[in-house]
């Protein structure tokens, strides 16, 4: 069976950097107003577009707050629609990551069945979480993950 576990290589610690740079951008504009109309919509589906093909992933930590911000979608609505726009993305990058990487097919079978469990879990819960505690957990994830990528 494969180590999953793996300590991350230099390169993933710098993408992770990167994936928090862009979301801490997203989510403090200068200006702190919130953006109704339709202009952020093809520059933040750029952005996601760029750090999922970029970094293999991450699209998601920057979508949600670009979505809270500039359009504004509530909370819940902006964890689900980041979901539903993630997949096509990571879709594509799978493909051109499949062509020109060796893929760990045995890896990508034993997270894809876990996965699978845990987006039926998460999704039900999420509808029951409030936007506080779920924004809570939601920075908690990405503050662990990101000293982890620090000090590793």
């Amino acid at each position: 069976m494969p180590n999953l576990f793996l300590r991350p290589t230099r390169y993933e610690n710098i993408k992770f950097v990167l994936i928090q740079m862009c979301r801490y951008t997203i989510s403090y504009p200068a200006h702190h107003t919130y953006m109704k109309n339709k202009k952020w919509t093809l520059p933040i589906g750029l952005l996601v577009g760029l750090a999922n093909g970029f970094f293999g992933a991450g699209g998601g930590s920057v979508l949600v707050p670009a979505l809270e911000k500039f359009k504004p979608l509530e909370t819940h609505k902006a964890h689900a629609t980041a979901l539903a726009v993630i997949l096509p993305l990571s879709v594509v990058s799978a493909v051109v990551y499949v062509w020109g990487v060796d893929v760990n097919w045995p890896a990508v079978a034993y997270v894809s069945a876990g996965g699978v469990v845990g987006g039926v879990v998460g999704a039900k819960v999420l509808s029951r979480i409030s936007a506080g505690w779920l924004n809570m957990i939601f920075g908690l994830f990405l503050a662990v993950g990101a000293v982890r990528m620090l000090f590793s």
